[in-house]
């Protein structure tokens, strides 16, 4: 292997506890991890979405983007499909081999297996579970086609080695396998490219860095030096110059994960996104577009000013999503002539961030309940894990890629707002079956979520299990094909070791109950003990379930089956 490729992937199991892993294993896991990060910019685990091994038909890594986020179990994709008004689906192959050099066999090979895989008929040959699974999910995605409304799913397929060139022979049966598959009529892009060496390079250092963007901005005033602020920006910026510079991800899709600060998503086209949309497509009215638009408001942790060029990196778009969508939306209209109003704030005071994400949403209608996400709990929980001894700590990143650059941060160890949500609902608000909910559980239950005056120790105790449970997937000690019940899993841990009752109203009964939890969960031999223990069961209640014709995704998001769950573990007690 190249020696800077072979130094990059052992850097990489170090910092995602994969150094278990075999070489040929690692490069995937590795690969697989550079293709997917330039797709999807926030943090993920990049084990999930390798195969399973034997009668993978030549696919080492897959997974599926449901409007930009990317899933991997079929459960997931078929809520997310299921829940969406509108759909925006990539599915993405990656084959990575250790040699030195492509084979044009390997690609015609692949593409010959995709076009069985993603044809309704039986599979020809035997195939893993793992191919199963990315059979079902693309059978989910169909069943909701009439929510397309920008075209098909797209296909992106990356044959990836350590060599550094592409012969022509092999660019011409990319091209044909592109054809072949396209065939199916099944997508609207097929795009299939071999990834070299550098090309592994480069995409290691975008997916390990912060998101950067330079963007020309010829109108615009320096605003006077403030506390907490190291410089500010006011001025006008061409939509068009916004669209591409800032908000294009590399694959040509809308950066989701710049608008994770703000408090709410986009909303479609709602009254006020219609009237956004017609002013740019109005022959005069979008010659006015900065001034009957409040604009957008940036805030970054690096800015550097080179005459007219801004440079920006580590930065979140915190106010202005609904605009940020719609002109991206709109970008084949967008000309000279629209000009969005830019502030650009260089600050890294959280305090001072949270106050400029609250005051700017405020003058908006935004709701409080929508401004509870910068709320100080979540300072407070990200303290919190951070405190902990070395052997116990966590890390919640509030932030995308807020710890991308930390090399002293296992990226195990990190755990976002999402799993954390899903994680704290399916151990102290009993539902695991409503964690492939995502949209509906927040909203259901947001009353009960991150609420000042809740204990931190409930919030870490999840995170903590969360990680133990993929921590026993990801060393194969509990089988790969459980993946889809891991929040049941945690569930059912809490449910036998302290009953189904709420959490004491008694801070200090709460956190000693907490407590027990923790020294189970930080116990990797009695963890995995106690997880076993309930994998019996917890099969024969699946064969049951799957017996009445109920598939394993239906049946984690059904009710039925989570009592069943808890019935079931609120039988023999395990102790801490």
């Amino acid at each position: 292997m190249d020696i800077v490729i072979d130094r990059l992937v052992k850097q990489f199991q170090e910092d995602h506890d994969l150094a278990a892993l075999p070489g040929d294993e690692a490069f995937e896991a590795f690969t697989g991890y550079c293709v997917l990060s330039s797709y999807y910019e926030s943090e993920f685990n990049p084990d999930d979405f390798r195969m399973g091994g034997g009668n993978d038909l030549g696919i080492d890594v897959a997974g599926v983007l449901v409007n930009g986020v990317l899933l991997r179990d079929e459960a997931e994709v078929r809520a997310a499909a299921e829940q969406a008004r509108q759909l925006d689906v990539r599915i993405v192959v990656v084959q990575a081999k250790t040699s030195p050099k492509f084979e044009a066999k390997v690609i015609a090979d692949l593409a010959d297996n995709l076009s069985h895989i993603v044809a309704k008929d039986k599979l020809p040959y035997p195939a893993s579970d793992d191919v199963e699974n990315l059979r079902k999910c693309l059978t989910a995605i169909y069943e909701n086609i009439a929510k397309f409304s920008g075209g098909r799913p797209q296909l992106h397929v990356h044959y990836a080695t350590t060599g550094n060139q592409v012969a022509d022979l092999l660019r011409r049966k990319a091209v044909s396998a592109e054809k072949m598959l396209m065939k199916s009529g099944l997508f609207d892009v097929v795009d299939v490219r071999c990834v070299t060496r550098d090309d592994l390079r480069e995409l290691y250092k975008r997916a390990t860095q912060a998101v950067p963007a330079t963007f020309e901005m010829p109108k615009k005033m320096s605003l006077p030096r403030m506390p907490g602020v190291e410089e500010s920006l006011l001025g006008l910026l061409s939509a068009r110059e916004l669209v591409e510079k800032v908000l294009t991800d590399p694959t040509g899709h809308i950066r989701t994960a710049l608008f994770h600060e703000n408090v709410r998503d986009f909303q479609g086209y709602n009254g006020v996104n219609a009237q956004i949309r017609d002013t740019i497509r109005d022959e005069i009215g979008h010659r006015r577009f900065a001034v009957l638009n409040n604009g957008i408001t940036i805030v970054t942790r690096n800015l550097r000013v080179v005459g007219d060029e801004v440079h920006i990196r580590d930065f979140q778009v915190v106010n202005g999503c609904q605009t940020c969508h719609v002109l991206f939306d709109e970008r084949s209209h967008l000309n000279n002539d629209v000009q969005v109003s830019v502030r650009v704030v260089h600050s890294a005071d959280e305090n001072v961030i949270t106050g400029i994400i609250a005051a700017t949403n405020r003058q908006t209608a935004v709701s409080e309940e929508d401004l509870s996400t910068r709320e100080d709990f979540h300072k407070q929980l990200e303290d919190w894990f951070a405190a902990q001894d070395a052997p116990r700590r966590l890390f919640y990143e509030r932030r995308s890629k807020q710890y991308a650059a930390r090399q002293d941060v296992e990226k195990t160890r990190v755990i976002n707002r999402s799993q954390l949500t899903r994680a704290y609902a399916a151990m102290f608000l009993g539902e695991p079956s409503a964690v492939g909910h995502y949209k509906d559980l927040t909203t259901r239950r947001k009353n009960d979520l991150f609420q000042a005056g809740h204990l931190p120790d409930a919030y870490y105790v999840a995170a903590a299990t969360l990680y133990r449970i993929e921590w026993l997937l990801r060393t194969r000690r509990v089988r790969a094909g459980l993946r889809p019940v891991r929040y049941h899993l945690m569930a059912a841990l809490r449910w036998q070791l302290l009953g189904d009752e709420r959490l004491p109203a008694s801070p200090k009964k709460a956190s000693e109950q907490c407590r027990r939890l923790i020294e189970l969960v930080w116990e990797p031999g009695k963890a995995e003990q106690a997880v076993l223990k309930l994998i019996p069961t917890l099969t024969e209640i699946i064969g049951k379930e799957e017996a009445t014709g109920v598939p394993l995704g239906e049946m984690v998001r059904n009710r039925r089956f989570a009592d069943a769950v808890r019935a079931a573990a609120l039988g023999p007690r395990v102790s801490a």
